[in-house]
């Protein structure tokens, strides 16, 4: 499966005391990954709400490795692990610019399950699930 990739530079609203990233920040790289991620592939959120149809996390993992400070530029990479009839799992890994290369900074999933706008289960439409599998 391809990967997204995004850029972004740490904002000082992001940052806690110490002035690195607030490890609960992480959560809204991959939220950021992840919509861009189905945008690129013709499915933008607010298409499928039109269509009734919301993903809802119901799993969501982070493991730190590194830290990020306010304007470090970070790189977040997505791809899709996996699809079933009425979830899909993202995998991401959450890097920053250093020098010629890269330092993992975070990597985790999560897992959203495709509901109704009243929030009962509802099957992912083969279309999104296909375009989200390439």
């Amino acid at each position: 499966m391809t990967e997204g990739e995004v850029r972004t530079r740490v904002r000082y609203s992001e940052t806690d005391q110490m002035g690195i990233v607030y490890h609960a920040n992480y959560f809204l790289y991959f939220e950021m990954g992840r919509t861009e991620y189905m945008r690129s592939r013709g499915h933008a959120y607010s298409d499928l709400e039109r269509q009734g149809m919301y993903l809802a996390v119901v799993e969501a993992t982070c493991r730190h490795k590194a830290s990020a400070r306010y304007d470090d530029v970070v790189i977040i990479r997505t791809r899709v692990e996996g699809i079933t009839k009425a979830t899909v799992k993202f995998y991401y890994r959450v890097f920053k610019e250093e020098g010629e290369g890269e330092v993992l900074l975070a990597e985790g999933t999560t897992t959203l399950a495709c509901v109704t706008a009243e929030g009962r289960p509802r099957r992912l439409p083969r279309e999104v699930a296909d375009a989200l599998a390439t």
